[in-house]
């Protein structure tokens, strides 16, 4: 069961969720538009301190080629994940920051809400290397950040419909997560809100730890 962790912010918290099982460090990236992004320098200084075991995930928020091109070229990420909502940002867009970065995973964000997100995410098959099942208010610009679940039912339509690796997010946590694999079924699943300090977007590295140790456990017969 792959694990997924955002948002990291500095070399510190990157090296201590790697230690304590994360597989995916994910790290929001931009110009500032939305709140936290960090520029292209501090994401490669986070994606620098990580051991070759992880890989290194480039959050773009913008529907703009130019700039997804520019987080790809600069940051350097293993994986750049695409979060704009589906009307900023549509398969055929996807498939051309595919086609112009072969060598780069991407992971696209899907919005969770009805039966048009199975078709978004059907959409995806032959371009995503990875899907993320996020919680979505239609209208915002972008898909998650709000910390909460969605409806689990879609979300497993999903994994057994598109052959595509699909990671869950949505208001995942330590105490939900066991759950949450056993109703959807994902490769992997990601948290943010429930894995920060109370009040803060900082990562609380003890409910990380958590988090991956109840993600990764053996379920029981």
């Amino acid at each position: 069961m792959l694990v997924q962790i955002y948002e990291i912010a500095s070399a510190e918290e990157a090296r201590a969720v790697a230690a304590a099982g994360v597989d995916h460090v994910g790290v929001l990236v931009g110009r500032g538009a939305f709140p936290r992004e960090r520029s292209v320098a501090e994401a490669r200084r986070i994606f620098a301190a990580l051991p070759r075991r992880a890989r290194r995930v480039a959050l773009s928020l913008s529907p703009d080629l130019g700039e997804i091109a520019r987080v790809i070229e600069q940051a350097g990420p293993d994986i750049i994940h695409l979060g704009a909502s589906a009307e900023r940002l549509g398969p055929a867009m996807s498939a051309d920051v595919k086609r112009g970065y072969p060598g780069v995973k991407l992971m696209r964000s899907i919005p969770v809400v009805d039966e048009s997100s199975i078709a978004f995410a059907k959409a995806h098959e032959r371009i995503a290397d990875f899907l993320l099942l996020d919680s979505h208010v239609p209208g915002d610009a972008q898909i998650g950040a709000l910390g909460r679940t969605h409806d689990w039912a879609i979300s497993r339509r999903i994994v057994e419909t598109v052959a595509v690796p699909a990671i869950l997010a949505g208001g995942l946590g330590p105490e939900n997560v066991r759950e949450a694999i056993r109703a959807v079924g994902p490769a992997g699943v990601d948290s943010k809100t429930k894995t920060d300090v109370p009040g803060t977007h900082a990562k609380d590295i003890a409910a990380v730890r958590a988090f991956a140790a109840a993600a990764k456990a053996r379920p029981q017969p």
